[in-house]
């Protein structure tokens, strides 16, 4: 399979994307969710202005479903992997009215970028899960800084608790939560990253926006 007809994905991909979302539906019919946004950052939320929402990417399974409960009904994007299993997600994603950008760190990384910016300048929000796709977990990768740095928009933490889940023996610990359990969506304060700062400053403000996502994580070896 040549490199664009994996950024693409195949049939295959296509299908299993759309067999996930029903069965993530399914389960989701069934759980219980409680919001806490002390902040008011839905409020701030509004269609037109930009926002990098992230959270882990063990999370996966649950910011789909409660997206209208965080970020309201405002166009959004999501960034995917240039992989097959990236095309899943985006299988995934798109059926729950989210766009994609198709890119990482080691691949089509440059071209994500750009994407991701025309993205936000038209005040799309984002989603973004900045440990993936490959990890380590909880670790933050810079990219989401640099994005903020250069576009101007704010990052928005966003955490799920999980009452009771299954956890796979993935790199991530994906959670899937247990039908008729109960999932806590958190909503951290914004941060925005000046355009200007040094080395250090930067490094700062990527460990400051990792603490706040890493906050309440009970499960941070990589073990």
């Amino acid at each position: 399979m040549n490199d664009r007809s994996e950024i693409r994905g195949a049939w295959r991909q296509w299908l299993g994307g759309k067999i996930v979302a029903f069965l993530m539906r399914l389960v989701g019919c069934t759980l219980r969710y409680e919001l806490q946004d002390l902040a008011g950052q839905k409020m701030k939320a509004r269609p037109g202005v930009p926002i990098i929402w992230i959270f882990w990417h063990n999370c996966l399974f649950c910011a789909p479903l409660t997206k209208k409960q965080f970020s309201g009904t405002a166009p959004a994007t999501a960034l995917a992997s240039a992989s097959r299993d990236g095309a899943i997600i985006e299988s995934m994603v798109t059926s729950f009215g989210v766009k994609t950008v198709r890119g990482s760190s080691s691949r089509r990384g440059v071209a994500a970028l750009i994407a991701l910016k025309k993205a936000l300048a038209a005040g799309e929000h984002l989603f973004i899960t900045p440990d993936g796709p490959r990890g380590p977990r909880y670790h933050l990768q810079p990219g989401v800084v640099k994005l903020a740095q250069s576009s101007g928009a704010p990052i928005v933490p966003v955490r799920f608790y999980h009452s009771s889940s299954w956890r796979l023996k993935s790199w991530d610990r994906f959670h899937i939560p247990k039908p008729f359990s109960k999932v806590v969506i958190n909503i951290s304060d914004a941060i925005h990253v000046p355009s200007k700062i040094d080395k250090n400053d930067f490094e700062t403000y990527r460990k400051k926006v990792e603490d706040a996502l890493r906050k309440g994580v009970d499960d941070t070896s990589n073990k």
